[in-house]
């Protein structure tokens, strides 16, 4: 016990930030209470080597639950003076995983009548995603959003309790740069517009240029964006302490390997005791959290605590309640009503597990302490990895009282080295909690329709042979869709539309531009045929002997009608071949994956598209076809207006079984790292991505509008008839084609080679662009747009701001400097990149960003 005392003396008069700031000249400044809020840490990161240790959140520092529980609850209280009781009684709060799920619920709670949601990094079988969004500086960054009521987001009257919801309150536990909640508002506020939003957070730790931007947001969206934190100041950081900080932890790291992280597992015995936790209340807010939920489980925790306190041994004294990482409310509440059942004669404190690796250091100037690591334990999406406990070990605790939802309730919790081993040999008695994982019912689907719309086929749709390619899709060509490409800009950027509501206008190339395509086209030929048959080969030897090719329209019909070319030159192979529409943010053609499903057997189906950016829509395809699955498959609901999804931030997942439709893509090139079946990793000039639709049989990119495509549609494209004297799509196919002779060989030694070695997907695409976001002021991923075709399309579709092209890229950006010129955009010249070159959309962008001449203004 002195030894704890002494512990606990030297933490009252160190601050715990106090070690990394003396090492690395970090500086934290603020109010009075700042230091009391918050120590600093290190982190294995390449994006911020230090963290902020809050000591009131619940997460890494154990903490008293009703300090924890009123730190939340006391904000929620400031939100509803701030709104009014009527106005906070129809806000909708949604908080951030995964440290902020539990602050969120609390400020929920502090609103008093409002519904709560939380983001969630697992994805959950026949719940239908509402959106998601990327973390930049996140472990983990991919969000999603699963309300079980789809309403709830939209602030419809069921949500709301009777009245449209006039606010969204959005909570993280620091709001640092502010791109995380920006981006959200932004994404939510293009599908769900509304008049207010507050944001909420523990601590306020902006740059004087990051509040600027908070009011500059506020007018662009024409919102008004309250902000209510407890205490607010900055983190000043000198030159260089990224590259410091991660020295710094790999060279403790070695210090202490072999040590702290592999004690071995303790004795202590591990009881299960029952909860009797209410069947109607769920877990927490994943899918949502209304105040019936709240009543009813504020009715059953004394009795739940009553419970836990039974089951202690008569002796303890200081009990720790350990929630699981997204799983922070039920264990807090859990942790107040024990407070409450053992009075003075115990000592209640909180926490929970986490993802995240923090360095530990054993030093009362530094936030983490200590640190368990185990498996996780629950099935991750993003497959298996450690976990942590942090400031558990060497706490003096008598009692664990571990928290997980039963998902988590899994061999790996229970394994040697599982968590509950690890907490064995550190306590002397070790309780296991289970709060029942709450599964939304799937809506039912009530009727399919009799009749499937059929594939159009060329000569009328599309100037490909018929046989090459069934378009899926309604034939809009008689509609007025084009708008002038800074309209349409302004409307993206501003959430008035979605982009696939609407087409540009088809670029057409002057004579300059044409002679550089032909050129290009004779040059890469044999290149391209090298690429085509080697992933057609991967294909055949992986997923053969008859796969059914399905392109994602349009950049990957090209490819697809390319690799069929191929199967039947090398081996006299007919394969089916489909055009598929898939949108970024609002998922892919449920109606179209049902008529697959209903000619094909799901499991041949081979999806294709051109090439990978930074992975955007492998990731949308990989969550799409998971919801389409998980509502039933071909019998299952399409959805609203015909699509599965969104998901426009979700994380890939692996094939969805023997009996559904496999997710993975095959491309062309693959310089993003994003896919496992390519041709090639090389991010060279494909000539297909040069032009629009006169290169891809006269067909527009795809649209869905609610308007034009219902829920049993297809969705839709033109076939632009009318640029027939211009249409080089034969010419491309023939001059590919006319080399398969000469790249046979060099296919079959390539196709050997890559059925031999590691394919895994890297990643390495995303990682940078999420880097150039940040560098250069844009905090939007989806403005970024890697590699030859990426940056061919921002020149051709939207408005760029800049081109970043790798020095030394030569040949293959001749095409990409014209077209810079000719819409008057700078090209900058820079090392380590991992493309030959990156488009970037104008930021923030108006009308009023470009010159009378419609160019971009250079250096706006």
């Amino acid at each position: 016990m002195s030894g704890r005392v002494r512990r606990e003396e030297a933490v009252d008069v160190v601050w715990s930030g106090d070690w990394v700031a003396e090492r690395l000249g970090v500086a934290l400044e603020g109010d009075g209470e700042l230091q009391e809020l918050l120590g600093l840490a290190l982190r294995r990161n390449p994006k911020r080597a230090h963290l902020l240790v809050s000591n009131v959140l619940g997460k890494h520092v154990p903490q008293k639950p009703s300090v924890v529980y009123g730190a939340g609850y006391g904000l929620g209280e400031r939100v509803r003076a701030l709104l009014g009781a009527d106005d906070a009684r129809r806000a909708v709060v949604l908080g951030y995983a995964e440290t902020a799920t539990g602050l969120g619920h609390a400020v929920a709670d502090g609103l008093r009548d409002a519904p709560y949601l939380h983001s969630t990094r697992r994805p959950v079988a026949g719940v239908a995603q509402a959106g998601g969004f990327e973390e930049a500086h996140s472990h983990a960054t991919s969000h999603l959003l699963l309300p079980e009521d789809p309403e709830l987001l939209g602030g419809g009257a069921e949500a709301s309790g009777g009245a449209e919801a006039s606010t969204l309150v959005l909570v993280d536990d620091e709001f640092s740069t502010g791109n995380t909640v920006l981006n959200t508002i932004r994404a939510l506020h293009a599908s769900h517009p509304r008049e207010r939003y507050v944001i909420v957070a523990l601590v306020d730790m902006r740059s004087a240029g990051d509040r600027d931007r908070l009011t500059a947001f506020a007018a662009e969206i024409g919102a008004r964006v309250d902000l209510v934190t407890r205490s607010s100041g900055t983190v000043t950081l000198p030159e260089g302490v990224l590259e410091r900080g991660q020295a710094l932890v790999a060279a403790q790291e070695a210090e202490q390997a072999g040590r702290a992280d592999e004690a071995v597992a303790g004795v202590a015995p591990v009881t299960r005791v029952a909860l009797d936790w209410p069947a109607e209340v769920p877990d927490g807010g994943r899918h949502g959290f209304t105040p019936a939920h709240r009543a009813a489980l504020e009715a059953a925790l004394p009795g739940m605590a009553e419970r836990i306190a039974g089951a202690l041994d008569s002796d303890v004294r200081r009990v720790l309640v350990l929630g699981f990482e997204e799983l922070m409310y039920a264990p807090l509440r859990l942790g107040t009503a024990l407070e409450a059942v053992l009075g003075a004669d115990a000592e209640v404190r909180y926490s929970t597990t986490t993802r995240s690796p923090v360095l530990a250091v054993d030093d009362p100037g530094y936030a983490i302490r200590t640190r368990l690591v185990f498996p996780a334990h629950d099935d991750p999406a993003d497959g298996p990895g450690d976990r942590y406990a942090y400031n558990v070990a060497g706490a003096g605790l008598d009692a664990v009282v571990a928290v997980v939802d039963s998902t988590a309730d899994t061999p790996e919790l229970h394994a040697p080295d599982g968590l509950l081993a690890r907490l064995a040999a550190h306590t002397g008695q070790v309780l296991l909690a289970v709060v029942p994982s709450y599964a939304p019912l799937p809506v039912p689907h009530t009727q399919e329709p009799a009749v499937l719309p059929e594939p159009l086929r060329g000569p009328d749709f599309s100037s490909y042979a018929p046989e090459d390619v069934g378009w899926l899709l309604q034939d809009l060509s008689h509609t007025e869709l084009e708008a002038p490409t800074e309209e349409r800009e302004e409307a993206i950027q501003s959430g008035g539309a979605h982009y696939a509501e609407s087409l540009p206008v088809e670029y057409q190339p002057s004579a300059e531009y044409q002679a550089l395509f032909t050129a290009a086209l004779d040059a890469s030929a044999a290149r391209i045929a090298r690429a085509v048959g080697t992933v057609t080969e991967t294909v055949l030897a992986e997923r053969g002997p008859r796969p059914v090719l399905v392109s994602l329209a349009r950049a990957g019909t090209p490819v697809g009608v390319l690799m069929r070319h191929w199967a039947r030159h090398r081996h006299g192979l007919d394969l089916p071949h489909y055009a598929i529409s898939i949108v970024r943010g609002r998922g892919i053609d449920a109606t179209a994956l049902r008529w697959l499903a209903a000619h094909h057997d799901p499991a041949d189906v081979v999806f294709v598209d051109g090439w990978t950016g930074k992975g955007a829509i492998t990731r949308e395809l990989a969550a799409a076809i998971e919801e389409f699955e998980a509502s039933g498959g071909p019998g299952g609901s399409a959805g609203p207006a015909g699509f599965a999804g969104p998901a426009d931030s979700a994380g890939p997942v692996g094939s969805s079984g023997p009996a559904g439709f496999n997710p993975e893509i095959a491309v062309l090139a693959d310089p993003g790292g994003c896919v496992r079946t390519y041709g090639t990793r090389e991010d060279f000039l494909i000539p297909s991505a040069c032009l629009n639709s006169t290169v891809s049989g006269l067909i527009s990119r795809t649209v869905l509008r609610a308007d034009l495509v219902g829920p049993d549609d297809f969705h839709g494209a033109k076939f632009y008839r009318e640029l027939a004297g211009s249409d080089v799509s034969g010419d491309f196919l023939a001059a590919v084609t006319a080399r398969f002779d000469e790249v046979a060989d060099q296919v079959d030694a390539e196709t050997k080679e890559l059925l031999a070695a590691d394919r895994a997907p890297t990643w390495e695409g995303w990682a940078a662009v999420e880097r150039i976001s940040e560098e250069y002021g844009i905090h939007d991923v989806n403005l970024v747009k890697p590699g030859v075709g990426e940056t061919t399309r921002v020149l051709l579709r939207r408005v760029p701001w800049k081109i970043l092209a790798k020095r030394g890229a030569g040949a293959d950006l001749t095409h990409i400097r014209l077209l810079a010129e000719q819409r008057g955009v700078p090209v900058e010249e820079v090392d380590d990149l991992p493309y030959s070159c990156v488009g970037l959309i104008h930021p923030r962008f108006t009308r009023g960003a470009t010159g009378a001449d419609g160019k971009a203004v250079q250096g706006a």
